[in-house]
């Protein structure tokens, strides 16, 4: 090709090129690769080298994938038009409009990528994921062109070498993992650590180097006993000893609190076969070689992890007690698990059909587009795209016998979102194994579950705190905000037209020629948004209608009475109950507007409102509506003799009385110490039914005191 130093590299890159590519391809990808030293030239890396050695090298890692000559020409290109005067037209009109895309997907997504702030990543990595949806050879070469600069990280300043490997270790590496480039991910891993944590991975790298010596006997005599059991059974085999990558010994020393020295199964053992049926007779082979550890066996032939990843998983007690992690699979299984969706690459294929793991992936990079169309910000996109790409998964079942992937810690209602959005809007209860189960409840691999839904559920904000997938959290946000914003728009409008009547009692609805002049004159946006600031307690009600009259040309009034806000308690959202005084129907209530709470509730003698710091402006007059048709949280303190079964007899009674019991803390009552405190979270419809459950309680022998708790702090 040419002479050099790059010669050999050049050389060899044509070699895996012939191996599967036509000559008029192989001829295509030479002048491509003559047109980029040409653009590159004078051009260098921080390593010294021409800069054409890293497009070449990236290249050359897509001809080990085997992908298809566009994907060659790209990566051989794809900094052309960033770095030289080579424009997207000029790309096109000589390689055609596929390479010329392909350059100018990856071109836009270096454009953002030497910022280092949160939302910089964020958005990068927003523009990845549509890039992606649109080919996803984007996201294989950039993946191959990540993997090329981690590997000559080392001419780069420490603090940006930290920098690329975070972004790295949180980005990259799940991805490679997601589309199941295995080979790539763990490398992507390593090479993170070896650059976040340089004296930990030095440490960990000669510890392993010293052991390997050491356990190099050991290795043998297993290897040795697996190629014999499997010979005996007549099975075509190839064994071989894999060590396990640094950072996934670093993860479990870090995870289970071992020292490296406690780490026994730093060595796995691989068995390829021919076929399906072989990996099931290899696995008894090995079972009657060595002891199966009970409960580490894992068959993801029949259920295929969310990546396309095949293999059977089993952990042996192997020669003196030390566990042996043995993975064996087919020649084919073996290709997809490292080179995963580059394995199956079809875009030389006639047919448009979708193999198997090109159909997982582009399901998957569908959910994102779907998180990414609802998440309000690029920051908050990033956080779930980072809890979707957990690597970690349960497989669960729907009524039907479906399979679903989850990640590790997925709830029932993770569950539900994962079948249908609305089925998770409208959860109420999931049925586990048959068996009515919290929605919080955490899924493990093969549990059947059920979700039980009502129309006229909807999610909650507590959800956010258990749930563990990007879709449910994501979806479960996107509610709360869009049911937020709508209340706190119609509470704002019951506390402005209130403050109008007080500064004009007569006064009808404001014009829509005043709202716009007003609204103007303020530089709002539009009405709704103010009226929800007022609801969330941002800006004052009296404010806005004493300037909405004054636009209005009527001088307010400020002697009117004020008269009460309705409160009925269904107002979810834009309405709260103070936690310090937990009011109920039949006390004096008053309101109080919280800045980003919205209004709050507190009973008329609650001493938090009486403070001398609380602006009494912010006070609104506030009334029970004699409607108001639901249960509400009020505490109830009892000091009861220590017999067994008291616990059980007061909730008895509680329960009877139709209020339920939403906590219960116990603790010994020092005054006397044949007694208990036993301090209750009821709920109950109004005053008339906690004196009734009171009166009830009262009667028990066992109860020495009670009270309802009137300062919760």
């Amino acid at each position: 090709m040419q002479g050099g130093p790059m010669d050999k590299d050049v050389s060899d890159f044509f070699d895996k090129l012939a191996a599967y590519l036509d000559s008029e391809e192989v001829a295509q990808l030479d002048a491509a690769y003559r047109f980029g030293e040409v653009a590159h030239e004078g051009q260098f890396r921080k390593s010294g080298e021409p800069y054409i050695s890293h497009p070449l090298a990236v290249a050359s890692i897509l001809a080990d994938w085997r992908m298809d000559p566009q994907a060659l020409t790209a990566a051989l290109l794809h900094d052309v038009v960033e770095d030289t005067p080579v424009t997207k037209q000029e790309l096109q009109e000589l390689f055609g409009k596929a390479v010329a895309d392909l350059v100018d997907g990856l071109s836009k997504l270096e454009r953002i990528e030497l910022q280092s702030q949160e939302e910089a990543q964020a958005e990068n990595f927003r523009k990845m994921l549509l890039a992606m949806a649109r080919d996803i050879r984007i996201i294989l070469i950039k993946i191959a062109d990540r993997l090329h600069n981690m590997r000559t990280l080392g001419a780069m300043h420490p603090d940006k070498q930290k920098r690329i490997a975070r972004e790295t270790m949180d980005i990259y590496a799940p991805i490679a993992n997601r589309i199941g480039l295995n080979a790539v991910y763990q490398e992507l891993e390593d090479l993170s650590f070896r650059y976040l944590h340089p004296n930990r991975y030095q440490v960990l790298a000669k510890a392993v180097k010293a052991a390997r010596g050491n356990r190099r006997q050991l290795v043998d005599k297993i290897l040795g006993a697996i190629q014999q059991r499997l010979q005996d059974a007549r099975l075509q085999a190839q064994v071989s000893g894999r060590e396990k990558h640094l950072y996934s010994i670093y993860k479990k020393m870090q995870e289970k609190h071992l020292s490296f020295s406690e780490v026994l199964d730093i060595y796995g053992f691989r068995v390829i076969v021919n076929d399906i049926p072989s990996c099931y007779l290899a696995l008894g082979a090995l079972h009657a070689l060595y002891k199966p550890i009970p409960g580490k066996f894992k068959d993801y032939i029949a259920i295929a992890k969310a990546n396309g990843y095949q293999s059977l998983h089993t952990t042996l007690f192997g020669p003196y007690g030390t566990p042996i992690e043995v993975q064996i699979r087919s020649s084919e299984m073996h290709q997809t698990a490292e080179d995963g969706l580059a394995s199956h690459w079809m875009y030389k294929s006639a047919e448009g059909n979708l193999n198997d793991v090109q159909q997982r992936t582009h399901k998957w990079l569908q959910r994102l587009l779907d998180i990414q169309s609802e998440s309000g910000d690029a920051a908050e996109f990033l956080e779930h795209i980072k809890v979707d790409l957990f690597p970690d998964e349960v497989y669960v079942f729907t009524p039907k016998g479906r399979i679903l992937a989850l990640p590790q810690g997925a709830t029932a209602i993770d569950f539900a979102y994962a079948v249908h959005t609305d089925i998770g809007t409208h959860c109420v209860a999931a049925r586990v194994n048959f068996e009515l189960a919290p929605l919080r409840t955490r899924l493990r691999s093969g549990d059947r579950v059920e979700i039980v839904t009502d129309p006229n559920a909807y999610p909650n904000p507590s959800w956010l705190s258990f749930v563990a997938t990007g879709k449910a959290r994501s979806h479960i946000r996107h509610y709360l905000k869009t049911m937020q914003f709508g209340e706190s728009v119609r509470l704002g409008e019951r506390l402005l037209q209130q403050a109008l009547q007080v500064f004009s009692p007569r006064h009808g609805a404001v014009s829509d020629h005043v709202w716009e002049h007003y609204l103007r004159e303020n530089g709002l946006p539009d009405k709704a948004d103010l009226l929800a600031d007022i609801g969330l307690g941002k800006r004052l009600s009296m404010v806005v209608a004493r300037g909405l009259l004054m636009a209005e040309g009527i001088e307010p009034n400020e002697a009117s009475n004020l008269s009460a806000i309705p409160i009925r308690g269904w107002e979810n959202m834009a309405l709260q109950f103070a936690k310090c005084c937990y009011p109920i129907p039949g006390d004096n209530i008053v309101g109080f507007i919280n800045k980003g709470q919205g209004l709050v509730i507190h009973t008329a003698d609650c001493p938090v409102i009486h403070r001398s710091d609380v602006d009494q402006d912010k006070l609104v007059d506030v009334e029970w509506d004699p409607v108001a048709g639901r249960l509400f949280e009020v505490g109830v303190d009892i000091i009861a003799s220590n017999d067994r079964g008291v616990l059980a007899q007061i909730a008895a009674v509680i329960s009877e009385q139709n209020s339920n019991i939403v906590n219960v803390h116990l603790e010994e009552f020092e005054e006397r110490p044949n007694f208990t405190s036993i301090r209750f979270l009821i709920q109950v419809e109004h005053r008339q039914h906690l004196a009734t459950v009171l009166r009830h309680l009262r009667a028990l022998p066992v109860v020495e005191r009670l009270q309802r708790r009137r300062n919760h702090h």
